[in-house]
């Protein structure tokens, strides 16, 4: 039956044609107005769908000490916004390369509090997680409502296997938010509030940091033995309805292990948008660089943010030199760390 009826359907039909393009007439007004108001919308992206976007608001760490309190240690400040806390995965030895990974390196998950406007607060993470334990992380924080944004790995041939989890979460109460991811960190071997380590003491970087600073144009810090430089996306970042305070979720980051004689092993990531991607990737590889991870780390950030995580290991300099290549291939800003 559907064979006898193709060839009437694909005749000609005058009539039909006429009625059609009066239709057509009669709608293209409001077909206009549609369209135009489509587009309209589309260029108010980071204003939530025409709705002002939501700013975060100044914060002193006295504002966040029963945040402190629901995860087990206190945190520290960036840049009078984000409330900062790490816990570094000082229980594992974690080789790649044939070299032993120091937590500060690249082992160390962190999360950042921000409150905003409106009076709610934001956190973001970046858990670092053994393969073993991942499942069971990951159903925490699907029973505590705490969004995975992305699943990845830093580390290029490495043992044992670890993963990196980003997460997510918005609410009114920064302790709930605090307290599940408390109870997610539990079904890891993060050292448990109570079970820390002291204090290390700091110890010097050996290396040229002086000639790492002038080839990329940033004045590093030091993090536990290990030197840290850090850039930031110059343009305003928004995560659905909500402006990021400068660096949240929008850094370029290179880390700097000493391995003796001025040489380093180098972990890092560099944030892009979609143009920048290529002319990075080469720059990185012409650097000497190996390439690891291309991803997002985010579900609803705009403009919508790539990261590329690279691994190297030679004379710390030159390979500094060879970086700002790459740096200078993206949007980013020098920032020293307080």
């Amino acid at each position: 039956m559907m064979a006898e009826h193709r060839p009437q359907d694909s005749r000609p039909d005058t009539g039909t044609s006429r009625r059609r393009m009066v239709a057509t007439a009669a709608l293209s007004p409001l077909l206009a107005g549609v369209l135009t108001g489509a587009c309209a919308q589309s260029t108010e992206g980071t204003k939530g769908r025409g709705r002002e976007a939501v700013r975060p608001v100044p914060t002193a760490l006295s504002d966040w000490r029963a945040v402190a309190d629901a995860l087990g240690r206190t945190g520290d400040m960036k840049r009078n916004v984000m409330y900062h806390t790490g816990f570094a995965r000082r229980d594992l030895t974690v080789f790649s390369r044939g070299v032993h990974v120091e937590p500060p390196l690249a082992l160390a998950s962190h999360m950042a509090f921000v409150r905003y406007a409106d009076g709610g607060t934001m956190v973001m993470g970046d858990m670092v997680v053994t393969e073993t334990e991942l499942q069971g992380f990951s159903d925490v924080l699907h029973r505590q409502g705490i969004e995975q944004t992305a699943l990845h790995k830093h580390l290029l041939a490495q043992s044992p296997d670890v993963w990196w989890v980003h997460v997510h979460a918005h609410g009114h109460d920064p302790v709930i938010l605090a307290r599940g991811l408390r109870a997610a960190l539990d079904r890891t071997g993060t050292p448990p509030p109570g079970h820390l380590p002291p204090p290390a003491l700091p110890r010097p970087v050996d290396l040229d940091t002086t000639g790492i600073d002038a080839a990329l144009g940033v004045k590093g810090s030091i993090d536990n033995g290990i030197y840290k430089t850090l850039f930031v996306r110059r343009e305003t970042i928004a995560y659905g309805d909500r402006v990021l305070p400068p660096g949240l979720g929008s850094t370029t980051a290179i880390n700097w292990q000493p391995l003796g004689g001025g040489r380093a092993a180098l972990s890092g990531d560099c944030c892009l948008v979609a143009e920048e991607v290529q002319d990075a990737l080469a720059a990185l590889r012409r650097a000497g660089a190996e390439l690891v991870e291309l991803h997002h780390h985010g579900l609803r950030d705009e403009p919508r943010l790539f990261f590329v995580h690279f691994w190297a290991v030679g004379d710390a300099v030159k390979l500094a030199r060879g970086l700002r290549a790459a740096v200078a291939a993206t949007n980013v800003r020098p920032v020293t760390e307080d």
